[in-house]
């Protein structure tokens, strides 16, 4: 019951996290630069929403990270 649990949690959360991180501005030099994507990257500041959508992601990827290693444990037991 529990690795049930933990198998539709992962998918949740790993579904949760290519959410997220698709919606993350893009900082570098990539490919979002090549399009046009610089000028609005570079505006200054990091808003509010910003800061929660990291939060946000990296709780998600906390989650993801602790249902690997419940359902590594319990397939090793």
């Amino acid at each position: 019951m529990i690795e049930l649990v933990l198998n539709v949690l992962l998918v949740l959360t790993s579904l949760l996290l290519i959410v997220l991180i698709l919606l993350h501005r893009g900082k570098g030099g990539g490919l979002s630069s090549m399009f046009g994507g610089a000028v609005s990257s570079q505006l200054s500041g990091s808003s509010v929403v910003e800061k929660n959508l990291n939060r946000l992601t990296v709780f998600a990827g906390l989650v993801w990270a602790v249902c690997i290693v419940g359902i590594g444990i319990l397939l090793k037991v």
